[in-house]
């Protein structure tokens, strides 16, 4: 069964005073090949990224893909989803901590072993996401903050919710210092 959009979820939908069609005065300009979380939208925006994405712990690759979906939501550094064939799910133990968006609907998290090293929920996915994400069930993401990530060499710096923060990223960010009225 999937998750079905919720009074909650369409309340705090209408809370969000930016969505991505006017960037603030306070944003910062993006540079030429850069891109400002200003400018993404709300709701988010799902787009393929064919860039090469690998996933680290130390020297274990834990995934590697040029099929990734990036999530684009105003304020918030992208968030890279990697396809399940292309991640070592065999490295991957699902946790029982759950968590909800309102925009792509229940996570379940993973922690994942690599060696005698257990990473705790270093990751997640939506399993049965509402249906405006649907593409996203059969994907995994990772917090950068917690794994090495990369995006075509560049390493990837960790932002709020997950996001990651690349050269070509420009914000402010949602979860910085100041932001919590966003």
């Amino acid at each position: 069964m999937k998750n079905k959009q919720s009074k909650p979820d369409l309340l705090a939908r209408r809370l969000w005073k930016h969505r991505g069609q006017q960037r603030p005065a306070f944003a910062i300009e993006p540079g030429e090949g850069q891109e400002s979380v200003w400018h993404y939208p709300r709701p988010p925006l799902l787009i393929t990224d064919r860039r090469l994405v690998e996933v680290r712990i130390g020297e274990c690759l834990i995934a590697q893909t040029t099929d990734a979906l990036r999530v684009l939501e105003t304020a918030s550094p992208p968030t890279f989803y990697l396809p399940r064939d292309h991640v070592r799910m065999d490295l991957l133990m699902h946790t029982d901590r759950h968590s909800h968006c309102e925009w792509k609907g229940d996570a379940s998290y993973f922690d994942i072993k690599s060696g005698v090293e257990i990473i705790q929920q270093a990751a997640w996915s939506y399993e049965q996401p509402l249906d405006t994400f649907i593409q996203i069930a059969e994907y995994i993401s990772f917090y950068p903050g917690r794994v090495t990530c990369f995006v075509d060499g560049e390493r990837v710096r960790p932002g709020f919710y997950g996001g990651w923060i690349t050269n070509e990223i420009v914000g402010p960010y949602k979860g910085e210092l100041g932001t919590g009225a966003w």
